[in-house]
């Protein structure tokens, strides 16, 4: 049964170049047990500049893994943060005469001037 693998842009490149620097499909394909079929095809995208590209879109796939990653730690942080203050919060003395209103400000004085 045939295997599938996966080969990264920077080895694809590397076996191309190995190829364009004059070793022969053959040993190329016996040295690291691919199909010379593929590595023509290698060469082609080579030559075509699609490794470069494939290469640029796998760099901006890894930065944004690791931009999610950060992102996701943040939140970790944030999540355990808001934890902590909320048991803070509930395991906080209450002042008996603070007021416990949403709404605080000075209370209201009335004054002549203001009646008008």
């Amino acid at each position: 049964m045939p295997r599938h693998r996966s080969h990264s842009v920077e080895f694809k490149r590397q076996v191309a170049e190995e190829y364009l620097g004059g070793e022969t499909l053959h040993g190329l394909a016996k040295r690291h047990d691919l199909s010379r079929n593929l590595i023509r095809i290698w060469i082609d995208k080579y030559e075509a500049g699609a490794l470069d590209d494939d290469a640029r879109a796998a760099d901006l796939v890894q930065e944004y893994e690791a931009r999610i990653a950060a992102l996701e730690r943040l939140v970790g942080r944030q999540a355990l943060e808001l934890e902590f203050l909320k048991g803070a919060l509930k395991n906080a003395p209450r002042l008996r005469s603070a007021t416990t209103s949403v709404i605080t400000g000075p209370t209201a004085c009335p004054s002549l001037k203001d009646a008008g």
